[in-house]
């Protein structure tokens, strides 16, 4: 029995990239829930992320932060199945995509997306900024023009096995690819929906549904 425990806010893509990872192994882990704005407590930031931000992870005893780096934890610690190839080249394309999300497709497209599209005026009444949708789509065109050309006729980014990007990537656009601007992007690939209609029928992802309120928002 492993001692892991991961807190999150239902519905983070992060979060369940590291749910996903964990069920990929088959790892048993304790979820504790956060309320949206706990994770700025002066608890969380001095006992678990110091930033503020989600997931935070425990295995015992050892407390880590950011989701690349638990996931990369998780995959040395329990190495059955592998999520990182290792070919030196499949493992360069996967860090290349992994880097392609957090450096741009997240900050630049995802992001202010779907904040101003489903969280902002969905869930917290905000209206959404038309402008700053507009100014994202381009570098969200951009992101998935270039990963549908990295994933190419393959069945995942790496190869033939699924790995650590395609776990992060396919968390990231499930729901924005239900939002009118995610449809629209990720309708003008070849090769992207079919790959994410293939990982969201996977039982890890399957089992980590984002809440229902989130799916009708998007």
């Amino acid at each position: 029995m492993t001692d892991i425990t991961v807190h999150g806010i239902p519905g983070s893509p992060f979060l369940r990239s590291v749910e996903v990872g964990l069920r990929e192994k088959g790892v048993d882990y304790q979820f504790v829930a956060l309320n949206p704005g706990e994770f700025k407590t002066p608890d969380y930031l001095v006992q678990r992320h110091p930033f503020g931000r989600i997931p935070a992870f425990e295995h015992d005893g050892f407390r880590i932060y950011e989701t690349q780096a638990i996931l990369r934890y998780i995959d040395q610690v329990f190495p059955d199945p592998a999520l990182t190839p290792a070919d030196p080249k499949q493992r360069a394309r996967m860090n290349q995509v992994i880097g392609i999300i957090e450096w741009y497709f997240f900050p630049k497209a995802a992001a202010p997306i779907a904040f101003n599209r489903i969280i902002g005026p969905r869930l917290l009444g905000i209206p959404g900024n038309e402008e700053a949708i507009a100014e994202a789509m381009p570098m969200g065109r951009t992101c998935f023009a270039e990963l549908d050309r990295l994933l190419g006729d393959k069945p995942y980014f790496a190869g033939d096995n699924v790995s650590l990007a395609d776990i992060m990537l396919a968390a990231q656009l499930d729901l924005f690819s239900e939002c009118g601007e995610g449809r629209e992007l990720i309708g003008g690939t070849t090769n992207l929906k079919s790959w994410l209609q293939r990982m969201l029928t996977r039982p890890s992802f399957i089992a980590t549904e984002p809440p229902q309120l989130l799916r009708e928002a998007a």
